[in-house]
C-alpha cells in the first residue's frame, strides 16, 4: 500500500523503513508501495523511487527488509502519467496517452512513448541488481499503463492509439521491457507480475470485454502472476460481461488456470479471507487495509489471535500503527478511500 514514507529523492525514509518492518512476517510474499520508474511520474508525497543507480543502496535495504522477514520482496513499478503531482514533476512536462486539459497533461510524443517502455526496463534492471524477488508491472487504478490501454484517455492515432490493438500495445511493450532485463540477467527464478483493473465507468472506459482481451495478450507472456485491483472482492461486472456475474470469477475463468491470479478487494478478517478464498476464484489472496491496520496480521492468524484483528484506525492508538506522518494525516482526515477507516467510520467503498 502507499505509504507516503520515502525521502524526498525517492530513496528508503526512516518512517517508510518503520512502516514496512514489521508487516511482512509469516506473509508469503510482500508487494512494495508503487514505485516510480521515470522523472515526471510522481503521484505521490513521499513516493518511493527506482529510477538511478544512486539509488540501488536504498533499493537493496529496502529488499532486505522484508526478506528478513521470511517474504518474497516484490517492487511494484510504476508511473502516474496524467495523475502526476505537478509540484514533484522536477520540472518535468506531465505526459500521457493524449493530452488531458483538466491535469495539464500533454500527449506524450512517438520518443517520450519509447523511454517511458524503456524506463520501465531499467526499474527491472535495478530491481533485479538490489535483490528483489520480482516486480510488479501496476497497470492499475487509472495510471500511465492504464491510461494508455482506457479507450477513455488514449485518443492517440498513431500506432499507440485508435483501435484495441493499438492501445494494448503499449502495456505489452512495457511487459516485453521487464522480461527483457529479466532475461539479460538470466533471473530465472525472478517473479514478475501485473496489477490491472478491470473496468472504468467512463463511457469509452474500459470495459469487461476489454479486459478479457488484455488476459488474452498477458497469459502467453511469461509471466508468474496476474493482480486485479478491486475495492470489493465481490463486485459484479458492469459493462462487457454477464452483469450478475462477478468480475473476479469471469476474469478467473478467462485466466483459464494459464497463470496464477490474485484476488484483493476489503478482505479484513481472517473469515472474510477464507471465504474469498474459497470461491476459488483466486490462487492468492492479497491484503491492504487490514495489513494497515493490523501490522501482524498474518502472525496473529496463525496464533489463533483472531479476536485482536481491528477494521479500523483509532485516533487514540498512534503508535499502534507506524504509520509516516503524511499517511497518518491522511487518514485521520477521514477523506480518502483508499486508506482504512477511522474507528466509529464505515469503510469507503467505490463504484468503479
Amino acid at each position: 500500500m502507499t505509504h507516503l514514507g520515502s525521502n524526498e529523492d525517492g530513496t528508503l525514509g526512516e518512517q517508510e523503513r518503520c512502516f514496512i518492518g514489521n508487516r511482512a512476517n509469516d506473509m508469503g510474499m510482500f508487494i512494495l508501495a508503487a514505485t516510480l520508474v521515470q522523472d515526471g511520474g510522481k503521484a505521490f508525497y513521499g513516493q518511493p523511487e527506482v529510477i538511478h543507480a544512486s539509488q540501488l543502496p536504498s533499493l537493496k535495504e529496502t529488499a532486505n527488509i522484508i526478506k528478513a522477514q521470511g517474504a518474497k520482496a516484490i517492487l511494484q513499478i510504476h508511473h502516474g502519467g496524467k495523475q502526476a503531482i505537478t509540484e514533484l514533476l522536477n520540472g518535468k512536462d506531465k505526459i500521457s496517452a493524449s493530452a488531458d486539459e483538466a491535469t495539464g497533461t500533454r500527449e506524450a510524443t512517438a520518443a517520450e512513448v519509447r523511454s517511458l517502455i524503456a524506463a520501465f526496463g531499467h526499474a527491472t534492471d535495478l530491481a533485479i541488481q538490489a535483490g528483489f524477488d520480482g516486480v510488479e508491472i501496476h497497470g492499475a487504478n487509472n495510471y500511465l499503463i492504464q491510461q494508455f490501454y482506457s479507450g477513455h484517455s488514449n485518443r492517440r492515432t498513431d500506432e499507440w492509439g485508435g483501435s484495441r490493438e493499438n492501445r494494448m500495445r503499449f502495456p505489452l511493450a512495457v511487459v516485453d521491457a521487464v522480461l527483457s532485463a529479466k532475461a539479460k540477467h538470466n533471473a530465472n527464478d525472478f517473479i514478475v507480475g501485473y496489477r490491472f483493473s478491470p473496468e472504468e465507468p467512463e463511457e469509452l472506459g474500459i470495459t469487461m470485454e476489454d479486459t478479457f482481451a488484455l488476459i488474452d495478450a498477458l497469459k502467453e507472456k511469461s509471466l508468474q502472476y496476474l493482480h486485479i485491483s478491486l475495492w470489493d472482492f465481490y463486485k459484479k461486472a458492469r459493462r462487457g460481461a454477464d452483469t450478475n456475474a462477478h468480475r473476479l470469477q469471469l476474469v478467473h475463468e478467462r485466466i483459464g488456470g494459464k497463470l496464477p491470479l490474485i484476488g484483493v478487494g476489503n478482505l479484513y478478517t481472517p473469515d472474510e479471507i477464507l471465504a474469498a478464498f474459497n470461491t476459488g476464484w483466486a490462487e492468492f489472496i492479497a491484503l491492504g487495509k487490514t495489513v494497515m491496520v493490523n501490522p501482524d496480521i498474518a502472525t496473529r492468524i496463525l496464533n489463533g489471535e483472531e479476536n485482536n484483528i481491528q477494521r479500523s484506525v483509532d485516533p487514540d492508538q498512534a503508535d499502534h500503527y507506524g504509520f509516516p506522518d503524511l499517511l497518518w494525516d491522511s487518514t485521520m482526515s477521514g477523506t480518502q478511500a483508499w486508506l482504512p477507516p477511522l474507528k466509529g467510520q464505515k469503510s469507503n467503498i467505490l463504484d468503479i
